[in-house]
Order: C-alpha cells, then structure tokens, then sequence
C-alpha cells in the first residue's frame, strides 16, 4: 500500500491510508463520483464524531454506497437511524447516483449480525 500523509483531525476527515485502496477508480467518472460521496460524508462526519464515532467509505456498487462505522457508532443501538436518516439521506440529496446505503457488517464489531 503506497504511503501517504496522515491529514486527519477530529473535526475534518478520515486519513487517506484509512480509504480503501480499491475505491481509488481508474475511470474519470468513477473517481469524480466517489469523490462527490467522499465530499458528502465528510460534511456529515464532525456530527458523528462529535458523538465519538465515525464513517468510512468502504465501496460503490450500481447505486449502493457501503460504508464502515467505527468507534462509538460500532454497536450503538441508534446506528439504523444513523443511517438512514442521516447518510443514507444526505448522499441520496447530493449524490444523485445513490440509491441507497449499506453497513459493512464484516467490519469486527458487527461480525455478530
């Protein structure tokens, strides 16, 4: 994995290491969509880390986002609400490629679903 620079704090976005090497598109216009979705889930990202968690991009697929929640979201009881009516709504509103959202449950703490 090639190695590049640490640019997180609490309140901007995930680091680059932190993104999933397979999200990097070759195609354009791929690169410019995962890039519109990146734009957006860093825009809701201060909230959920506000609350002491956060959220990856993990995958695109024909209209499905996946993403990875991390640290206090890991397991919480409000994360379909998260979800739904946070994510998911916000990148439908903005991304008009996003049909919908999807946790990535082969992440470890979701490995009980």
């Amino acid at each position: 994995m090639e190695e590049t620079k640490n640019t997180a704090t609490a309140e901007n976005s995930t680091p680059e290491a932190a993104r999933p090497e397979e999200l990097k598109a070759a195609d354009p216009v791929q690169a410019d969509l995962l890039e519109r979705i990146e734009r957006t889930i860093d825009k809701i990202r201060p909230y959920i880390q506000h609350d002491g968690g956060d959220v990856q991009l993990v995958d695109y697929q024909d209209g499905v986002v996946t993403v990875r929640m991390m640290g206090a979201c890991a397991g919480c009881m409000s994360i379909d609400s998260t979800l739904t009516d946070g994510i998911q709504a916000i990148l439908i509103d903005e991304v008009p490629e996003v049909k919908s959202v999807k946790l990535d449950t082969s992440f470890a703490p979701y490995s009980y679903y």
